[in-house]
């Protein structure tokens, strides 16, 4: 599919790293390193702007890697970014971490997914059907 981007920053356009990857990772663009103290949140912007198509959304995701080794993730993730939305894409990146972070000018920050969605249309009704689980709720299915 193609979707039409502005790339204001100076880094090049979000890319896959692989032919299977899900996500394309975004950069930071900043004009100067932001250190994340412990359990700090900041917006960080990317310079990215897309159109996207009706039906389709970009998630904002965590990268794995930073989560992993350096206890940096997305915190509304996943963050959507919807179709009529032309603002510029920023992350909210969270440092868990009990270390400072540093995030450096083209650093990549998060990943994004391009997926389709359906708009639901609500039909009131009196009950629902039955089914095995029924009302069971967290932790219903149990350990096995």
């Amino acid at each position: 599919m193609q979707i039409k981007i502005i790339n204001s920053s100076k880094h090049p356009l979000p890319a896959y790293a692989t032919e299977l990857s899900a996500g394309m990772d975004l950069r930071a663009n900043i004009s100067e390193p932001i250190v994340l103290k412990p359990l700090e949140r900041r917006l960080i912007p990317t310079g990215i702007f897309i159109a996207l198509p009706k039906g389709f959304e970009a998630q904002i995701r965590p990268r794995s890697g930073l989560a992993l080794k350096k206890g940096i993730t997305v915190l509304n993730t996943p963050g959507t970014i919807d179709a009529d939305y032309r603002g510029e894409i920023c992350a909210i990146i969270v440092n868990l971490s009990a270390d400072d972070f540093v995030i450096e000018d083209g650093e990549r920050i998060c990943q994004m997914v391009i997926t389709r969605h359906e708009t639901a249309e609500w039909i009131e009704v009196d009950t629902l059907d039955k089914t095995e689980r029924g009302e069971g709720g967290f932790g219903h299915t149990g350990k096995k």
